[in-house]
């Protein structure tokens, strides 16, 4: 579990990173949120425990980057296409929700979360929840809509607000949920939040 031993000048061996993430990945698919330590996921990976610190502060951190490796698969272009942007980027984020390692820590990362907001002195940033939030990305969806289309009394915030309770619903309550209906269905109910009444 040594790391690869480097000359002055040397690259750092670049698969380290993808070790450590893919035995993330690895470890809370098979062993669930609380196995998932940096001990094992050096065991697992064969990168030492010093080099995944180098690369994450915490194990929090580590499992954020192999879950929700950021924001890149949701960086949606907004076209000024309302409903084909929020198609877009609603199957982006149910992507990002779906896969196993993803449903397997976000739980454990929301009540980390929580707790962290309980004892600082403020909430967290807007868009700042996990890094995959992606506010930003939909606010500029609908900054890009054709004028007239959005109404201006509709606050963007609860509109993502309540797209992020229906990608949970379907992504996260999976087993719990019976009706299984087409994402197409809340981009309607999105674009029915959205749309000013004449």
């Amino acid at each position: 579990m040594t790391e690869q031993s480097r000359g002055p000048g040397r690259p750092r061996d670049t698969n380290l990173d993808e070790r450590a993430l893919a035995a993330t990945r690895e470890l809370l698919v098979q062993r669930g949120f609380e196995a998932t330590t940096i001990r094992a996921v050096a065991e697992r990976s064969g990168v030492h425990t010093s080099a995944i610190y180098r690369r994450w502060p915490s194990r929090i951190e580590l499992i954020e980057e192999a879950t929700f490796p950021g924001l890149s698969p949701l960086s949606v272009r907004p076209t000024g296409d309302l409903r084909a942007d929020l198609r877009r980027f609603l199957r982006a984020y149910l992507a990002a929700f779906s896969a196993p390692a993803a449903r397997a820590a976000a739980a454990g990362l929301f009540a980390h979360r929580q707790a962290q907001t309980q004892t600082s002195a403020g909430p967290r940033p807007s868009g700042q929840f996990l890094r995959v939030s992606a506010r930003p990305q939909f606010q500029d969806i609908l900054r890009a809509a054709p004028p007239g289309s959005i109404d201006p009394a509709v606050d963007p915030d609860d509109v993502f607000d309540m797209l992020l309770g229906a990608v949970l619903t379907r992504t996260l309550l999976y087993t719990a949920t019976v009706r299984v209906r087409p994402a197409e269905r809340i981009v309607e109910m999105i674009m029915r939040l959205l749309r000013p009444y004449n």
